[in-house]
């Protein structure tokens, strides 16, 4: 039998590989042994940013609530501690939304909020 070498296959394979790594600095994107270790290694930490991502966008939604109340005398844990009161299930990406694009509505809730907080204690 005629000895079989990986000829297109392995072009393919390495075209494939260095498309992926196209961009990367140095070696990472020259060298494939090196490019192999980086493609790896970016699809792990793709994998963990996928999760820090969320946790990202709930911190900036909170300190958007925070500075929010701040302005109208409330803090924010009393604020989110009203809303369970008054059982409002707005989330807190809406709520930063409308704090920044309908400030009105935003002080109805807060004024709801506020009652209910009251009312608790």
């Amino acid at each position: 039998m005629p000895r079989v070498r990986k000829g297109a296959a392995r072009r393919q394979s390495k075209k494939r590989l260095f498309k992926a790594v196209k961009g990367f600095r140095g070696p990472r994107g020259k060298n494939l042994r090196l490019a192999k270790e980086a493609i790896v290694r970016s699809q792990v930490n793709a994998t963990d940013h996928r999760k820090l991502k969320k946790r990202d966008f709930r911190r900036l939604w909170i300190t958007r609530l925070s500075a929010a109340c701040a302005q109208r005398g409330i803090r924010y844990s009393q604020f989110i501690y009203g809303l369970k009161m008054a059982q409002v299930s707005l989330n807190r990406k809406v709520m930063s939304e409308m704090a920044i694009h309908d400030p009105e509505s935003f002080d109805a809730i807060v004024e709801l909020a506020k009652q209910h907080q009251s009312q608790a204690a």
